[in-house]
C-alpha cells in the first residue's frame, strides 16, 4: 500500500467517528512505511474459509477484528497453530462462542487469518504525541509482560540512527539482541530502520495520538510486526 492510501485509512476512520484503527488498518499503515507485517486475509466468517486458505499458507493465526477489544488474548480473540480448513472452521466457531461469553458488547468487524511467523525476540516499538514536547518514540522489551517489566527507552522524534542505537543499549534486554549464550545476533540495522520508520509515521500523520507495535518479532534476518495498534486524536 502506498503512503497516501495509508493516510486515507486514517481520514476514513475519523470520518466514521472511529478513534482506533482496526488491526488490519494499523498493519497496512506501518507496512506503507516499510515495516514488515505477516501475510494475512480478512474474512467475515466460516463462509470465507476456503477463499482465505488460497491467500495464506498454514500454520495460521486467527484473530478477532474489533475496535472494542484491545487485549484480544484476554477474551479468547486469538487462536494459533491452525493447519487446515477443518481446524480454521473449528477455531472460528470456538472463537465466536468465547467472544459471545467474554465480550458480548464488543462490535465484531470480522476476523484476521494470518500466517504465523518464525520465533524470535519480542520487542515493542511505539510512539505518543505529547502536548508539550511533541512526538516521542519508544523502544523496549515487548510481549504480553511489557506492562509488568516496563523496560523501555524514549526519544523525541525525529530520530537519528545514533539515537536509535542509544535507545537499544539503554534497555535491559539489549544483550539478547547482540547474541546471548550462543544465540545469533538480531538484524540491528533492520531493527533501527523500523524504529526510524515508525518515527516518520508519527511525524507525517498528525492525527495519530499513539502508535504501538507489540510484539515486533526480531531475529537474525529481519523483523516482523506481529500486532499493531493506532489511536487517533
Amino acid at each position: 500500500m502506498k503512503k497516501e492510501a495509508a493516510k486515507k485509512l486514517v481520514s476514513n476512520a475519523l470520518a466514521q467517528g472511529r478513534h482506533v484503527l482496526l488491526e488490519p488498518e494499523a498493519k497496512a499503515l506501518v507496512s506503507a512505511w516499510g515495516i514488515q507485517v505477516p501475510n494475512s486475509v480478512r474474512i467475515k466468517g466460516i463462509e470465507d474459509v476456503a477463499v482465505a486458505l488460497k491467500a495464506v499458507t498454514p500454520p495460521l493465526v486467527l484473530k478477532v477484528v474489533s475496535q472494542d477489544i484491545i487485549h484480544k488474548r484476554d477474551v479468547g480473540g486469538v487462536i494459533t497453530g491452525i493447519d487446515d480448513r477443518e481446524e480454521l472452521s473449528k477455531a472460528l466457531r470456538e472463537m465466536k462462542e468465547t467472544l459471545a461469553e467474554k465480550a458480548p458488547a464488543a462490535r465484531i468487524e470480522g476476523f484476521l487469518v494470518e500466517e504465523m511467523v518464525p520465533t524470535g525476540i519480542e520487542l515493542i516499538i511505539g510512539g505518543v504525541r505529547d502536548p508539550q514536547f511533541g512526538p516521542a518514540v519508544m523502544f523496549g522489551t515487548g510481549g504480553f509482560a511489557v506492562e509488568l517489566v516496563k523496560d523501555v527507552s524514549f526519544r523525541l522524534a525525529p530520530l537519528s540512527r545514533a539515537e536509535v542505537f542509544e535507545m537499544m543499549r539503554e534497555v535491559k534486554s539489549y544483550p539478547l539482541l547482540t547474541g546471548f549464550r550462543g544465540s545469533k545476533p538480531v538484524d540491528l540495522e533492520k531493527l533501527a530502520a523500523n524504529v526510524m520508520e515508525l518515527s516518520e509515521v508519527l511525524l507525517e500523520i498528525e492525527a495519530i495520538e499513539e502508535i504501538e507495535i507489540n510484539p515486533l518479532l526480531v531475529c537474525d534476518v529481519g523483523a516482523v510486526a506481529v500486532d499493531a495498534r493506532v489511536v487517533l486524536h
